[in-house]
């Protein structure tokens, strides 16, 4: 409110000031005579003499009036709506408000919840993907959502139980930490990608008695358990599991280093396997930097036996030489297996061998990764010859093999009859010029190879460029054939119905 200013002269005041002043007084006599309740009496400024232009020698009198809510204002009071979006988003961990909610109420409440809720209240009620957006990009900085299925709520659930398994102490961490966690998480989790198992905390070991001989070999005395967290219990819970994804080591251990900290022991290895095996959803196994050995890989491929929906094995960057290798070939056998990889191992030309045969009658497997052993040429020979009769495998990496002309010889032979391979990988052998040449021969008579990794193989310049301009013109060709299929496909004789009459 704004304050009310009077003017007092010593002129004779006009009529119209005499009726306001008569009114004035006649109003604050009725009010003097009513009873009034005890407030502050309001502060009225002295007389103050105008020192403005022509004022002569009138006085002013200032009047202030003081509101009696101090809290008043102008603004508008909120719609309804909005203060109960309010008390639902305040109250909502007590009383969790959601599906009775309009879309648009809905909407509001789930842009205003906090993203530190906790998981037994938002887990299955919540299914808004700029919620766990929210979540996700709180808690990590990056976040790669597309390696997720594109889904935030199943990122947000993969990485919280990836980052429990990474941190679980055998012995010390309480397992229902995480088993607890499967009612909330049993219907988002497809992955399970862990890169470090930690190992038990092992205690100082008490000193010896004086009596003790110190005669005896630090090989009698008794080791302490290295066992893992073991996966049986969770995985069983895991209903739509389909990648498993592991690596039984230690990550920035610095100082701390010792080499049983990288330790894949046979208790791991047996639960690890009777996991798998009960697993029925179960597309892509990887095991890899675990040092898995022949007998480790042994019992693992034994529970893969007939599997019925693994397609994908991955147990490169370990120790597993020709008989490991025999098991993953009875496993092609056995399987629906369309991807193999057993790269940086210890696979030999018996080894490879066995794979060979095996890829001979398979109808499966799509991709082979032998890359970084020690086939050499009797190895790649046998693979070479079982090219000749499969009909499904379209890659093969065989770069570091120790390979030279003898292999590059019939891989030429099987360039000119094979219309399935699309990519190989020769890389880090030893070719030579003449290999090279028997290459860009098999080339000249193949239309479906689209990549050719040749580096460091020691083949000639010329050939090499050759080479490259050939797959130019098959990637050219495949691609006219993927925008017009139709042009491209073979004639097909309608045989009309047969005229009756003769």
């Amino acid at each position: 409110m704004q304050d009310t200013q009077t003017t007092e002269s010593p002129s004779i005041p006009s009529r119209s000031s005499t009726s306001t002043q008569d009114r004035s007084s006649t109003v604050g006599q009725t009010l003097s005579s009513a009873p009034q309740p005890s407030k502050p009496t309001p502060i009225i400024p002295p007389l103050a003499k105008s020192t403005g232009p022509g004022s002569g020698s009138g006085v002013r009198r200032m009047r202030r009036i003081i509101a009696e809510d101090a809290e008043w204002s102008l603004a508008i009071v909120p719609l309804l709506t909005e203060l109960c979006i309010q008390h639902i988003v305040k109250n909502f961990q007590n009383n969790p408000i959601l599906k009775q909610l309009l879309p648009e109420h809905q909407k509001k409440v789930l842009t205003h919840l906090s993203p530190d809720l906790p998981l037994a209240v938002t887990a299955n009620l919540i299914d808004d993907e700029s919620y766990w957006r929210r979540c996700c990009t709180q808690r990590w900085p990056v976040c790669h959502v597309d390696n997720h299925g594109g889904s935030w709520k199943r990122m947000f659930f993969e990485l919280h139980l990836e980052n429990l398994l990474k941190h679980f102490i055998p012995n010390t961490t309480d397992p229902a930490v995480i088993l607890n966690l499967l009612p909330l998480c049993r219907n988002y989790v497809r992955a399970i990608r862990v890169d470090q198992f930690l190992p038990p905390v092992q205690l100082p070991a008490p000193p010896r008695g004086g009596d003790q001989s110190d005669s005896g070999s630090e090989g009698e005395m008794e080791e302490p358990a290295m066992d893992h967290y073991q996966l049986d219990n969770l995985v069983a819970g895991l209903s739509h599991l389909e990648e498993l994804d592991l690596v039984y080591g230690v990550k920035d251990c610095g100082m701390n280093f010792e080499w049983n900290l990288f330790l894949f022991t046979y208790r791991d290895c047996h639960s690890l396997a009777a996991t798998v095996k009960a697993c029925h959803t179960l597309k892509i196994f990887r095991l890899t930097r675990s040092k898995v050995d022949d007998d480790k890989a042994r019992i693992l491929i034994r529970s893969l036996l007939d599997h019925p929906a693994l397609e994908e094995l991955d147990l490169s960057h370990n120790l597993i030489g020709d008989r490991g290798a025999r098991a993953a070939a009875k496993l092609l056998s056995h399987s629906r297996l369309r991807v193999l990889n057993l790269a940086n191992n210890q696979v030999r030309a018996p080894g490879a061998h066995s794979l060979a045969h095996a890829l001979g009658h398979n109808s499966n497997l799509i991709s082979l990764n032998l890359r970084l052993n020690c086939i050499e040429d009797e190895g790649g020979q046998a693979l070479a010859h079982a090219l000749h009769t499969n009909k499904c495998l379209t890659t093969l990496h065989l770069g570091g093999n120790e390979l030279s002309e003898p292999t590059a010889t019939l891989l030429s032979q099987v360039l000119t009859i094979n219309t399935t391979l699309t990519s190989i990988n020769l890389s880090c052998n030893h070719i030579g010029l003449d290999g090279g040449k028997q290459l860009l021969e098999g080339m000249s008579d193949n239309k479906t190879l689209l990549e050719f990794d040749l580096r460091l193989s020691d083949i000639a310049q010329e050939s090499e460029y050759l080479i490259g301009q050939a797959l130019c013109a098959n990637r050219e060709a495949a691609r006219q054939r993927a925008l017009n299929p139709s042009h491209f496909m073979s004639p097909v004789t309608v045989k009309g119905p047969e005229n009756p009459a003769g």
